[in-house]
Parts: C-alpha cells; structure tokens; sequence
C-alpha cells in the first residue's frame, strides 16, 4: 500500500500516544510495593522506546509529559522535587535515544545499545544537575552519594530491564517487519 505524506505522521503522532498511555499505565503493576516501582523505572521504558520508534521530538514530549501528567492525575511521583526532575530526566532520555539512533550510521542491536547506554548516562545526568537546581532553590542539600544511590544503586534492576527489554522490542519489531533497522549509509539522514 503507498503511504501519503499525511499518514506517517498520524502513525507517529498515534505510536507516540499509545507509549504516553503505556507509561501512564506500566505503574499500576507495582503500585502496590513503591520500593519495587522505583527500582524498575516503569516510566523510563515507555519513554526510550517512543525516542527510538517516534523519533526525539515525540521522545522528547513524552518524556516531559508524562511524569508531570501522572503527578497532576494521580499525585505519584509527587511534583516537587520528584516529577519536576524526572521530566526533564525523561525528556533527556526520549531526546538523547531518538537524536543518536536517528544518526546512527546502521540501525541495529550495536547502534540500539549505544544509543540507549547513552541515553540513559545522558538523562541520569540531567537528572542530576535537575536535582542540584532544585535543591538550591528548596534549601535542601544533594549530595554525590544521592546521586550515585539515586541514579544507579537502587536503579539497577531498571537499568538491566531496559538493557534487555528494549532490544528485545526493537529485534522483534524488525523481525516482523513492523519497524526495519535500516541497514545501509544511504538511507542516514538528518531529521
């Protein structure tokens, strides 16, 4: 079927909705233990998924959005300090994973990997200097130890769920065709 220039970006707009409605939603499975929730990062795979299937604009929104969306709906994460550094947190990482993967030379597992351990360093950061900003304004320390214990000890389930689900999707998603790694030099542009 011939696609026309206005369908590939309802399609986006489409995928980029249903990963903010997955993001939304991927919290409910461990709401009943906070400990657990926080250490798996529900929110992150949403958000790095819709950079690299969206592309970093839509990664960008969804990532903004949605801890600011479920801390106004649902007041978890609550907004200050928590919602407002994981947006930009989030944002970073829908940004960083869409940007690179987009410039990769080849789409593939190699390239998905060091998109996404860059993405996920790159937002780790934001979250940080987010963090120090805040802190500042609040009166409130933040420490070295909090950032190493915030952004990678009690995260490291999450970081290995996101090392292994994502490229689990992505392959799966070019094996039946529904989203292609793209293979050649040629087809690298510029978005």
């Amino acid at each position: 079927m011939n696609e026309t220039k206005t369908q590939r970006p309802v399609q986006t707009l489409s995928l980029a909705a249903m990963m903010l409605a997955l993001g939304y939603v991927l919290p409910f499975f461990t709401g009943n233990i906070p400990q657990i929730g926080s250490m798996l990062c529900p929110l992150h795979l949403s958000v790095l998924l819709c950079g690299f299937l969206c592309g970093w604009k839509y990664g960008l929104a969804v990532g903004f959005l949605l801890p600011l969306l479920r801390s106004a709906i649902l007041g978890a994460p609550p907004m200050f300090p928590a919602a407002v550094s994981m947006a930009f947190e989030l944002a970073a990482y829908g940004f960083l994973a869409g940007f690179l993967y987009a410039r990769s030379r080849w789409q593939c597992v190699v390239s998905l990997y060091r998109c996404l351990i860059a993405a996920m360093l790159g937002g780790r950061i934001v979250w940080a200097v987010v963090r120090v900003v805040l802190s500042g304004v609040s009166g409130q320390a933040f420490t070295w130890q909090m950032f190493v214990s915030g952004a990678f000890l009690t995260a490291i389930p999450g970081i290995i769920l996101q090392l292994v689900f994502i490229p689990v999707v992505m392959v799966a998603l070019d094996r039946t065709g529904l989203v292609r790694f793209r293979r050649s030099e040629k087809a690298v542009q510029a978005v």
